[in-house]
């Protein structure tokens, strides 16, 4: 069966895809933000993707990510930090689809925090804000601290690690299954689960790696097997 042509009959696709249940309104805040990333990067270059693969590379991308992270909190209200956000990508994503999660979107180059900013003015999201600043700086807590192709694993946790509060969750989107950085994760974080992601019209390979810190008793032992 072909694609819709048209950008909204893409993203609606998508979404039936993915079994993502959304409002019209959401639907039209996705396709927004997704005009509003085209109009900024004009003059901020907040992403070298081409407009027509933006869709693809970026929104469904981030979108792939929503019904595993309802499965894991279980739908609740939670704090969620977008680490190295760039121009929001999972972040304001994840805060248009679920308005019961609260978005911050860090990153250490202005313009990027400043654009999602202006997103969630534009767009109406109370539940998203962006931040400049380096994660090392954030105490949180989160429940959950994302990522999305920002630095390896071992950097990812050790950056970010006190911003997680206790029982919290790391959320790693990655590319292929990312074995050599699972190795050398410190001793004080440990792989649950590796979970693959179907990304509509993508055939590149893409995971999400799920991590938690581990039970200071447990310290002693090297990083678990996912």
């Amino acid at each position: 069966m072909s694609r819709p042509a048209d950008p909204a009959g893409r993203v609606r696709a998508a979404a039936a895809q993915l079994q993502l249940e959304l409002t019209d309104e959401q639907f039209g805040q996705l396709l927004a933000y997704v005009q509003l990333i085209g109009k900024w990067n004009k003059v901020y270059n907040l992403t070298a993707v081409r407009p027509n693969e933006m869709l693809a590379q970026h929104l469904f991308d981030s979108l792939a990510v929503i019904g595993p992270l309802r499965w894991q909190t279980g739908g609740r209200a939670v704090r969620l930090l977008d680490v190295g956000s760039g121009a929001g990508l999972p972040g304001a994503v994840i805060a248009i689809c679920c308005p019961e999660v609260q978005v911050d979107c860090v990153d250490t180059v202005g313009k990027k925090a400043a654009f999602v900013q202006q997103a969630a003015a534009e767009l109406r999201l109370p539940n998203l804000r962006g931040v400049h600043d380096r994660v090392e700086n954030l105490a949180g807590p989160y429940d959950v601290v994302s990522s999305r192709a920002f630095a390896s694993l071992p950097d990812f946790v050790a950056w970010s690690g006190g911003a997680l509060a206790e029982g919290g969750i790391w959320l790693a989107m990655k590319g292929k299954h990312p074995e050599p950085e699972i190795a050398e994760l410190p001793p004080e974080a440990e792989v649950f689960h590796v979970e693959p992601l179907s990304v509509p019209e993508l055939s590149a390979e893409r995971c999400i790696v799920w991590m938690r810190k581990r039970p200071r008793a447990q310290t002693g032992t090297g990083p678990a097997s996912p």
